[in-house]
């Protein structure tokens, strides 16, 4: 493999990680670099700007929720065809679980097996030479973790840029960039996260503005000979999990749009067809299909359009009577009897299982999750055990009186409850699953 790597990390969230990314990623392309993406953790939104500003599919890689095997081989894809594959961490660059070394889901564990160069963006608003301060702690929590430069962020003059830059690369790590604070150059964002990608009719004028930025304020030629060796190779590991047909009907459109892409592609290197449905365009799952999934996404913010798609309700119903539908999150709420706006207006769902759910109860659910099946159904076989994650606001207005198919625990074993209903061939939960252990 002749691709090279970095990872784009910080001290914490909110930082500028994904803003530099992407000014990052889109200068590449613009200078005619063949550049991929990855993401580390569960974020959905992340990658679909990632696949914007490159051209390229992105990939998430979690060292919990994924075994080693399918992080190196998943790695090995995203490089394919690449020059320089750029990988966004998540939160900070150590911040993870309690656990084995390299199963944390910290960026730190991508940096160690991957054994790529760190490039630190640090928001250095409100201090001056206590970032390099910082910088030193992070340059020596983990000897596993090369530090290899460091991008200033949210800079607020040219003699600030000067005391943090002389401090930082007293320590022999250079600084890389020194970006000024721009507000006009932050992304929306909503209650999941930045206002999703297909949503931006100016995404292509906004990457443009973020690769001018990267012009003006990155180092390039520096940034580019940092990037390390990429020693994985792609690999077919097997689907994270297993195809829940043989030709599968998939939700999407802009109420059904978190689904990864290692397990969409998974499925199609396994020989699985995917048939993409719009449900708001009042589409129902074609017919010639043997099952249905039904991603997470944002069903809350379009609860009246899914309750007037009568195509959409009355087709589920009978694909549901006789083959496999499963619903995640999003996909979930819609099988309920109703869900609840933000303005705690009731609108009828599909009622393929009895809960009802509420947007206007909001309660932030957040976490990884480890999954055993109590029953065979589109997630997999009994006794299987998935490991995943929740991140929603809705809450459960009523649990309805379906029978739970898995057993939940959070990361530290703890139990966290059924949260998910099964009802004949309908299966649906909050819980999203990542990959099987």
């Amino acid at each position: 493999m002749t691709a090279r790597g970095l990872i784009v990390a910080s001290s914490r969230s909110g930082s500028g990680k994904t803003t530099m990314t992407l000014g990052l990623l889109a200068a590449l392309k613009q200078r005619g670099i063949a550049v991929h993406a990855a993401k580390a953790g569960p974020d959905y939104i992340d990658p679909a700007f990632h696949a914007a500003a490159t051209g390229a599919a992105s990939v998430n890689l979690d060292s919990w929720a994924m075994a080693p095997g399918l992080l190196d081989a998943l790695t090995g894809q995203a490089a394919q065809s690449a020059d320089l594959l750029v990988i966004e961490g998540v939160m900070g660059l150590f911040d993870g679980l309690a656990g084995p070394p390299g199963r944390t889901g910290a960026t730190a564990d991508l940096a160690t097996r991957l054994r790529l160069p760190v490039l630190l963006v640090l928001d250095v608003s409100g201090q001056s030479q206590t970032a390099a301060a910082v910088v030193r702690g992070l340059i020596v929590h983990d000897p596993g973790v090369r530090i290899a430069g460091v991008v200033l962020n949210r800079v607020g003059s040219g003699r600030h840029r000067m005391l943090v830059t002389d401090a930082v690369e007293a320590l022999g790590v250079p600084v890389l960039g020194a970006v000024p604070r721009e507000d006009a150059l932050a992304m929306p964002e909503r209650h999941l996260g930045l206002v999703q990608a297909q949503e931006h009719g100016d995404l292509a004028a906004r990457l443009d503005r973020l690769a001018g930025m990267a012009e003006r304020h990155l180092n390039f030629d520096g940034i580019v000979a940092m990037a390390g060796p990429l020693t994985v190779a792609a690999a077919n590991y097997g689907p994270a999990l297993p195809p829940p047909g043989q030709r599968i009907a998939v939700a999407a459109d802009p109420a059904f749009t978190f689904m990864y892409p290692h397990l969409r592609d998974g499925w199609r290197n396994a020989g699985a067809e995917i048939v993409a449905f719009s449900p708001l365009a009042d589409e129902s799952p074609p017919d010639d299909c043997d099952a249905c999934w039904l991603p997470g996404g944002y069903p809350e913010l379009h609860a009246g359009l899914l309750a007037n798609a009568h195509r959409f309700r009355e087709g589920l119903r009978r694909f549901g009577s006789t083959r496999p539908v499963h619903g995640e999150c999003g996909g979930y709420m819609v099988l309920g009897e109703g869900l609840a706006d933000a303005q705690a207006t009731r609108h009828a769902m599909v009622g393929l299982l009895g809960h009802a759910t509420s947007f206007a109860m909001r309660k932030l659910h957040l976490g990884y999750r480890e999954a055993r099946l109590l029953a065979d159904s589109a997630l997999g076989r009994a006794g299987s055990v998935i490991r995943g994650h929740e991140f929603h606001y809705a809450t459960l207005a009523s649990p309805g009186a379906d029978e739970g198919f898995l057993d939940l625990t959070d990361a530290q074993g703890r139990p966290v409850g059924h949260a998910s209903g099964r009802r004949g061939h309908v299966s649906g939960t909050f819980f999203h699953a990542i990959a099987q252990v």
